[in-house]
């Protein structure tokens, strides 16, 4: 067992297996079986279309010029590569030797990337040689010369230079290890096969370890409760090494059933909108925030959306007026939301619950064994209906983050529930709601405010088109609420508007927003979520210039 990483205990293991969750098999053998069933169309990846067969293959090729380069069983390789179809060669490459893919992602640099490798003792890292005017290899070259374990160096495009092996080569040069090779490798199941890579907006993330057994099943139940089908095909515009678009159901759920991955590279509406219309796209995966400029883009309306079946949010709450707005400007979808986390647990919103119900609330999960509690800071059951922190524990549920004892001992209960951070109630329908994290909560004299519910009573008012609160630093209360909004075409909502209608909605007047900052667009996170961490540190500085001035 690799040295750091929590397993699940035995007795838990068994009653998984009993019940047909796991199948006790690597996940590269597992996709070997999916990619050799077909012929139809997996991949479009501009103008060039891969069959799942031509697939496999080629991943195979490639598996074995990894097994050339000394690569095997619970290796570690950080991949860093943008959407092209040399991630998908790669990642399931990995896969097929047992070596471990960490999931980095494209706007990572020296700092994560050099601790990622350090940390995970990472044998190898994938990259692109240049994004823009960034030079991937100049970082490699220092971080190899800081960190010894790094020897292997994949570059994507370019001309690599000497001790880089291009990825592009690499797939028309013959490997000289056997393809017999590749299925007599020992790869356990229950061990990490994949390391994800924590959302926490501060901080180094922490890396999540997902086996071989619990990574199938999070796709495959994703993808049924998604409906996807045969004839179906996905866009993929938001970075794949995320566990969405990746896992949950994304990429993996998708092969699974049978149907097309369509790639993007941009998670700009006028990019991918004529992909949609030509590719007849029926799945979308978004996060909020991308979907949001995608409806008010007035490119949306210049493009045959007919063939959408499912738009799909993650990684932030959707509004209820967003999914309404959705289902408005492209009639043959319908909103779902997915709520769930890189850590394991994924719940998808039924698409058959009425609007009030797939709006309002996010579903039980799919799985009978995902075990929900919902518990107050004493770690206490609370009533129904009543908010507390979501804590879960099942068969893909991970049981402690790698190499992590401290933060694993404030992370988890006694009995292996995972506490997520996340606040929800139970909501009558059997569903819950989510009223917000823990940790987005603004200090306000010793009065904790949720930045979350003011965002979502925001969201209804006429002039805003959408929302983050921040905590401001006070010399006096220590924190205040700031409020950035992106105003509604032609709207300039002042801080006494926005407070006066805040009041009419009941709000307590502690919670009000004490500054209102009007901005075109909020900055993003690598994997399209808000950033508030950004957010937070603008208003601190332009506090602190204020102040200055004032002197």
């Amino acid at each position: 067992m690799l040295e750091g990483f929590t397993p699940i205990p035995p007795d838990f293991a068994a009653r998984y297996r009993a019940k047909g969750y796991w199948l006790d098999r690597p996940m590269g053998e597992y996709f070997r079986d999916v990619f050799r069933r077909s012929d139809r169309v997996a991949v479009v990846a501009g103008a060039e279309r891969v069959t799942y067969r031509q697939l496999g293959e080629r991943i195979d090729h490639l598996a074995r010029h990894l097994l050339d380069h000394g690569l095997g069983p619970l290796d570690r390789v950080v991949v860093q590569l943008p959407n092209r179809i040399e991630f998908i060669y790669l990642y399931f490459a990995l896969l097929r030797i047992g070596a471990i893919p960490v999931m980095a992602l494209p706007a990572h640099r020296k700092y994560e990337i050099e601790h990622f490798i350090a940390f995970t003792e990472a044998v190898g890292y994938a990259a692109a040689h240049r994004e823009g005017d960034f030079d991937f290899v100049e970082m490699a070259r220092e971080i190899q010369a800081s960190v010894p374990c790094l020897r292997e160096l994949l570059i994507l495009g370019g001309d690599p230079p000497a001790g880089c092996h291009s990825l592009r080569e690499l797939m028309k040069t013959s490997p000289r290890t056997p393809a017999s090779a590749l299925d007599a490798l020992a790869i356990d199941p229950n061990e990490p096969a994949v390391f994800q890579l924590s959302g926490g907006t501060t901080g180094v993330p922490k890396v999540i370890p997902r086996t071989h057994n619990d990574y199938i099943l999070n796709c495959v139940g994703s993808a049924a409760q998604n409906d996807m089908r045969e004839d179906d095909s996905l866009l993929v515009c938001l970075p794949i090494g995320h566990n969405f678009p990746l896992a949950s159901p994304g990429i993996q759920g998708m092969f699974v059933r049978g149907g097309r991955v369509v790639l993007a590279d941009s998670a700009r509406p006028r990019d991918f909108l004529p992909l949609i219309e030509k590719e007849r796209v029926t799945h979308l995966e978004f996060t909020p925030t991308v979907l949001i400029r995608l409806l008010h883009d007035e490119a949306l309306g210049k493009y045959d959306l007919s063939s959408v079946r499912v738009v799909n949010t993650g990684g932030q709450r959707l509004q209820p007026e967003t999914s309404a707005l959705t289902e408005k400007l492209i009639p043959s979808c319908k909103a779902q939301e997915i709520f769930g986390m890189a850590e394991g647990l994924v719940t998808l919103n039924r698409l058959d619950d009425p609007p009030e119900i797939r709006y309002e609330t996010i579903s039980e999960p799919w799985c009978p064994d995902d075990e929900i509690r919902l518990l107050d800071d004493a770690g206490r059951e609370v009533p129904p209906g009543e908010v507390g922190e979501l804590a879960v524990r099942g068969p893909y549920t991970l049981r402690g983050y790698f190499r992590a004892p401290e933060v694993n001992a404030r992370s988890f209960t006694h009995d292996g529930f995972y506490l997520t951070g996340d606040l929800l109630r139970r909501h009558p329908s059997g569903g819950f709601v989510v009223e917000g994290r823990k940790k987005d909560l603004i200090n306000r004299g010793g009065e904790k405010i949720s930045a979350e519910e003011i965002e979502n009573m925001l969201l209804g008012h006429p002039a805003v088109r959408d929302v983050a609160c921040v905590p401001m630093p006070d010399p006096v209360m220590g924190e205040r609420t700031c409020a950035y909004v992106i105003p509604e075409s032609g709207a300039r909502p002042a801080l006494k508007e926005i407070a006066s209608y805040l009041t009419k909605l009941g709000l307590a007047k502690f919670k009000l927003p004490e500054r209102l900052e009007l901005v075109d667009e909020f900055p993003l996170s690598s994997f399209g979520k808000v950033s508030k961490k950004d957010l937070a540190d603008r208003i601190k500085q332009v506090v602190a210039a204020e102040a200055a001035a004032k002197g």
